[in-house]
């Protein structure tokens, strides 16, 4: 992926505060789950808008919406379409191989995560409606993988989607206001993804998950995710190559979920402090997914960003061989619609897996 261009990010400050946080001789409590039996991707795909297949993923994607509005009246209901789709498409292509899903882990940007609800009320069967902003997808994996290691089921099935406009419409401002975006913006993905877990039948296995601790630095500017999120992305990062034993050096690629340019150009600058260097396998989904000539500022954001890149991008190639290693780390801001209106800060979180090719 090195000959993808990339925009240009800016200079960030949280380098010297972040000093002390040096995590050498850790002594908290475990962060990460090791999963002694067999979580398989038995099956994944994504369903993405126009702007998205035309970044530099295009060839990558399969399933594209021309009209993000999906000939509905309103962007919420296109939304729901598109994660409806992702959801059908996955159980159908699982079903031969490893049978019904039976229970689905869901969640989305909007409030109540109504997406996901209203794709499960026609679905008939047990639905756990999850919630970590952009790092939904993540926590996802990690829950499901948990019950899948446990037993407790043969097969799972974990989603979530993101819409541009109704991102914008409940965080920011409606796109009929026509507001000016700061140079360090990024643009909203608009998405779905589903994956097939399952104790049965083949594929890519999950072999840890990272969970992450909430982190706040201070950040408050809503348009600013990838400084908010850089410094959560770094903590869970040193929790997963200390806690598994492993270095950037041990993976074919580190993907975080969606700091785009100037966050990603934060965290390398942060683990390094840290004692770690990550190199040309390090990579951010939300720089992966648009090209500079799309205007799209640092880069995607939302909860359908690392999902659409992760099962249409490296999952194949996990399949194929041509990956043997991948960490996964998606990132979540978490504030709400009015929180930082109100004078508060962005808490933020970051949950990591470990994928191996089986």
């Amino acid at each position: 992926m090195s000959g993808l261009t990339i925009h240009k990010g800016q200079n960030c400050q949280f380098t010297q505060t972040l000093a002390p946080m040096k995590r050498n001789n850790r002594k908290e409590a475990k962060q990460t789950v090791f999963f002694t039996n067999p979580v398989h991707i038995v099956t994944a795909n994504a369903v993405v808008g126009n702007k998205e297949a035309q970044g530099p993923l295009k060839g990558y994607f399969r399933r594209i919406k021309e009209d993000i509005k999906l000939g509905e009246k309103n962007f919420e209901r296109a939304e729901i379409l598109m994660f409806d789709e992702a959801v059908r498409t996955a159980f159908n292509e699982a079903k031969p191989i490893v049978g019904d899903v039976q229970l689905l882990i869901s969640g989305d940007l909007l409030n109540q995560m109504t997406t996901s609800s209203y794709v499960a009320r026609n679905l008939q069967l047990p639905h756990l409606g999850v919630y970590s902003a952009c790092s939904t997808y993540t926590e996802a994996l990690s829950l499901g993988s948990v019950f899948l290691d446990a037993g407790h089921f043969d097969t799972v099935a974990c989603a979530t989607a993101s819409h541009f406009a109704t991102a914008e419409r409940q965080f920011r401002y409606p796109l009929e206001y026509g507001c000016q975006r700061p140079p360090y913006a990024q643009w909203t993905v608009t998405a779905a993804g589903c994956c097939v877990l399952s104790s049965k039948g083949t594929g890519p296995l999950i072999k840890s998950a990272t969970l992450g601790k909430v982190v706040d630095f201070g950040q408050n500017d809503l348009s600013n995710m990838g400084a908010a999120m850089a410094p959560a992305a770094m903590d869970t990062m040193c929790a997963l190559f200390e806690e598994t034993g492993l270095q950037p050096d041990d993976f074919d690629m580190i993907l975080t979920g969606d700091l785009g340019k100037l966050g990603s150009d934060i965290l390398r600058d942060l683990m390094r402090e840290q004692g770690y260097t990550l190199g040309q396998n390090y990579h951010d989904c939300g720089c992966l997914i648009y090209s500079v000539d799309q205007n799209c500022y640092q880069g995607g954001s939302g909860a359908g960003c690392s999902a659409s890149v992760i099962n249409e991008f490296v999952i194949p190639r996990l399949c194929s061989g041509e990956y043997r290693r991948v960490a996964y780390l998606a990132t979540g801001a978490l504030m709400s619609t009015q929180s930082c209106y109100q004078g508060e800060t962005i808490p933020c979180v970051s949950h990591g897996i470990i994928m191996e090719g089986e």
